[in-house]
């Protein structure tokens, strides 16, 4: 425990104030989030996991780009809705909850009223997360691992295939299945796989999971991993999730039953 309050920083790096590493309209998410106008994408940096294959690390691994303040962070939500994004989305907002619902109460005042994205590692506590039922629309965790397999990968983590199925149980609690609105999302989970090579028996886990919440859990089986940081030269994830892996993760996702997938092949 640290008080960051008083200056101190955790596993994230991030002390009192949020870091902002980017901020702007995104189409490169998930269809239902990007629509026509785009999403309006804040990039917080640091993380509460610290995964050694992290595609992001050069701002989740540190505090890259400026600590921003509530009135600050107010504004980036106030733009987003001027420049017509369907929605706002947090990306890396686990270690930031506070400092977001700060920013979101001054937002708020000043009219703000897009759907509101919690794009998590899905390292989440549940204790968090009911702190935001009914501030968050649309939950997008990452579900990666099962029954311990990513501990190698996560610094000071053996407990992620644990955490982060309660959180994703509670998330599912709160706004349900994902629903559209002429093909964007305005409420409810979609979960991110990424497919990592040599995981399938996880991958399975994962979708027998996914599937028992409900048959009409939005899932997108992503399958742009690629060796990065200190995933380079790892034996078991130093290469790129083939074909084989990925048509694999497709089947295991249609065997479970689960109806809404998105993917490539």
């Amino acid at each position: 425990m640290v008080d960051r309050i008083a200056g101190e920083t955790g596993v994230c790096r991030i002390g009192a104030r949020a870091h902002v590493a980017s901020a702007a309209p995104h189409f490169g998410e998930e269809g239902p989030l990007v629509g026509v106008r785009g999403s309006g994408t804040v990039f917080f940096s640091g993380c509460n996991l610290r995964c050694s294959f992290c595609q992001n690390a050069d701002i989740s691994h540190r505090a890259a780009g400026p600590a921003v303040d509530s009135a600050g962070l107010a504004r980036v939500m106030i733009e987003f809705e001027s420049h017509g994004c369907h929605n706002l989305n947090l990306v890396t907002p686990s270690h930031v909850v506070p400092q977001i619902l700060s920013a979101l109460e001054l937002a708020l005042d000043d009219g703000f009223s897009l759907p509101i994205v919690y794009n998590s590692s899905g390292y989440d506590s549940v204790e968090t997360l009911k702190l935001l039922d009914g501030v968050v629309d649309i939950y997008m965790p990452d579900l990666k691992f099962w029954h311990g397999e990513g501990a190698p990968y996560m610094e000071n983590v053996d407990d992620y295939a644990e955490v982060a199925t309660a959180a994703v149980t509670e998330m599912h609690r709160q706004v349900g299945d994902l629903h559209l609105v002429r093909g964007v999302a305005v409420s409810g989970l979609l979960v991110r796989h990424l497919v990592m090579p040599g995981h399938v028996t996880d991958t399975r886990a994962i979708m027998r999971f996914l599937a028992s919440l409900s048959p009409e859990t939005y899932v997108n089986v992503m399958d742009q991993y690629r060796p990065s940081y200190r995933a380079c030269g790892d034996p078991a994830i130093g290469r790129p999730a083939g074909y084989s892996d990925y048509a694999a993760a497709i089947e295991a996702a249609r065997d479970a039953g689960l109806r809404r997938i998105e993917g490539h092949l």
